[in-house]
């Protein structure tokens, strides 16, 4: 078996670590490429629409000496005001439990110092969803009149609102744009190509609100007015464009 000198071997570890360094300079001498400069905006648009649906929510709460008692009158009522409503062209369909609560009506002795169960308070509460403006003013009005109490809330919301936020974003589009524009120009350039675009909604929907006690005086008298009004629909943008310097 031939044998090497220490001459011979510490000329290949020499010549093998004069192969690995240049990989190892080239790899410092890549960096990153210089960054461009960049014009940052953010503008906001707004758009009208007018709702032409709403959602009624429309509950009974009654009160009795048992749980029992309290929520057997409570489904005769809550039947009587859906079957109305249903009466009315409203499909079941748009009718959906929102709420149903059974709680003990309790009663605080000063003296005692104790509290005791005097009853029991069963609400149930329903979602009615109306497809026709027209129609809100007499779903109100025949829940009423069967023995609802609760009037928790209207909603009035628009079944397409997708030209209306179409709308709004070419207007915050546009405002984020201009504002690019002038911002590069008094910079001393001009604005190049675009970036980054993104976009959020802002603000939350309207609603329209009144409670049963309103709600009871009105319909003693007359049938329930309701104004659906118009509704704002706004969209605020986010765009990043490069900024061109002047050769």
């Amino acid at each position: 078996m031939p044998r090497l000198s220490l001459t011979r071997l510490f000329g290949m570890l020499s010549s093998g670590l004069v192969v690995a360094a240049p990989t190892t300079v080239l790899s410092q001498a890549v960096g990153p490429s210089p960054s461009r400069p960049e014009i940052v905006t953010s503008a906001t648009g707004e758009a009208q629409l007018t709702p032409d649906r709403a959602a009624v929510y429309a509950g009974v709460q009654t009160r009795a000496s048992t749980a029992a008692v309290a929520a057997r009158e409570n489904a005769q009522k809550q039947t009587a005001i859906i079957d109305a409503i249903v009466a009315l062209g409203i499909s079941r369909e748009q009718i959906s439990t929102e709420n149903y609560t059974v709680a003990p009506d309790t009663r605080y002795d000063q003296a005692t110092q104790r509290t005791t169960v005097t009853g029991y308070v069963v609400s149930n509460i329903v979602r009615v969803e109306v497809r026709r403006i027209d129609q809100v003013a007499p779903v109100l009005d025949a829940a009423l009149g069967k023995g609802a109490n609760q009037i928790n809330s209207l909603d009035f919301f628009a079944s397409n609102s997708d030209s209306a936020r179409h709308e709004a974003l070419a207007r915050a589009i546009g405002r984020a744009r201009s504002d690019a524009e002038a911002m590069a120009r008094a910079a001393g350039g001009t604005l190049g190509a675009l970036v980054e675009l993104s976009t959020a909604d802002a603000g939350p929907r309207p609603v329209y609100r009144m409670n049963a006690d309103m709600m009871l005086a009105k319909a003693a008298a007359v049938a329930t007015p309701i104004e659906p009004g118009q509704q704002k629909v706004q969209v605020s943008v986010s765009a990043r464009w490069l900024f061109m310097p002047r050769q």
